[in-house]
């Protein structure tokens, strides 16, 4: 299981793939102000569908406050792609196929479903600040009403 980052360390460094074949990285994206950087497990399931369209929805509010978004999954590019293009998502989306990424944050690990025990993505959401480090670590997050209440730790309600 990896291990789950503290408030104050830096936040690891990714370059990953977006739906549109280009690619992101959190350097890039720091030069422009904070980064949310949320972990989902799989592209158009429900939990996380609902959760991309709540960004999505919020995106405007939260880019006033100095804030981009970027959503990172296991899925391939392709699979991802078509999930943007259903939902009409307009931040990127990248491709963790590999799961380094997310076992660096900490967000891969053993989860329950059911009472199965499996590995697998731990929906999970980061802020970076411009300095690189860790602002807010929030692990096993619900992917209804996520949105609101990270605003709200955020301060920004």
């Amino acid at each position: 299981m990896s291990e789950r980052l503290p408030v104050g360390s830096p936040a690891p460094e990714f370059t990953l793939t977006a739906a549109d074949g280009s690619t992101v990285s959190l350097a890039e994206l720091t030069q422009q102000g904070k980064v949310i950087v949320y972990f989902y497990p799989a592209a158009s399931t429900p939990g996380c569908t609902r959760e991309a369209c709540d960004f999505r929805d919020n995106l405007a509010s939260l880019a006033g406050e100095g804030y981009a978004v970027v959503g990172i999954s296991p899925d391939s590019p392709a699979k991802i792609a078509k999930f943007v293009e259903k939902e009409g998502l307009t931040f990127p989306l990248l491709s963790d196929e590999d799961h380094a990424v997310a076992e660096a944050y900490g967000a891969w690990g053993e989860k329950k479903n059911y009472g199965k025990v499996y590995e697998g993505l731990i929906r999970s959401t980061f802020v970076v600040g411009q300095d690189g480090n860790l602002e807010l670590a929030q692990y096993n997050v619900r992917a209804t009403g996520h949105v609101a209440k990270l605003r709200r730790d955020l301060g920004l309600d």
